[in-house]
């Protein structure tokens, strides 16, 4: 009923954010994150670090130290400065190293071993919030309950004026408020891989480019790094 007295920038929001949707949704089709892992605490603690750190590097880094750390159990008895040292060419490993060990030790003591499979008890492990705690539930478990602001997602919402917020979080809810909960987990993969390999940040033409062409304006609105 709320849509009935919406503004017209609303409505024409949108209508935007629903065709760059659906153009995301035919191009990658089936959500899977880059990050290398096999187990499901490995999953979370490559997205712990790759927080301002791209996948690549992470998987540079993780492609040997996840022969080491497998299981919660192995993560939960290292000692942070030993793993600092092995993540050290990720960006800031100090802080990364402390979050992760911590969130296993909570896992294994609280959780019974087991991942969380909600967002409540997601954001109680530490270095887990709105973003990562939703990366984990879609990848690991395929639950779409929110909608992930990296920093792909905000470069791109804020580019096709999807809203006018700058803090991630708030991004995902004004995000969440245009497009359909059916289509919540196209959203944070499909800009992430069309950021990564169609249309990088750095200023560029891309007037061609198959998103810009459903709004051209999006072609002079290059947002500063946050």
């Amino acid at each position: 009923m709320a849509e009935l007295f919406e503004d017209p920038h609303t409505q024409e929001r949108r209508d935007r954010a629903q065709k760059i949707v659906q153009y995301l949704k035919r191009t990658y089709p089936e959500p899977k994150t880059e990050l290398a892992y096999e187990t499901p605490f490995q999953l979370a603690a490559a997205v712990i670090l790759s927080a301002q750190c791209t996948d690549k590097k992470v998987n540079a880094v993780t492609e040997t130290l996840w022969k080491k750390y497998r299981t919660v159990d192995d993560f939960a008895a290292a000692s942070i400065a030993t793993f600092a040292r092995e993540t050290a060419s990720i960006t800031f490993h100090q802080s990364k190293a402390k979050y992760i060990v911590s969130a296993a030790q909570m896992i294994r003591d609280s959780f019974n071993g087991e991942v969380p499979q909600t967002e409540k008890e997601l954001v109680r492990l530490p270095g887990v919030a709105y973003k990562t705690a939703h990366v984990i539930l879609g990848e690991l478990f395929s639950i779409w309950e929110g909608i992930p602001t990296d920093t792909h997602v905000r470069r791109f919402a804020i580019r096709f004026d999807l809203t006018d917020r700058i803090e991630l979080t708030k991004i995902s809810k004004d995000l969440e408020n245009l497009i359909p909960k059916t289509d919540w987990k196209y959203v944070n993969n499909g800009f992430v891989l069309y950021g990564r390999y169609v249309c990088p940040a750095r200023p560029h033409p891309c007037e061609e480019h198959s998103l810009t062409k459903l709004w051209p304006p999006a072609a002079h609105r290059w947002p500063k790094a946050k």
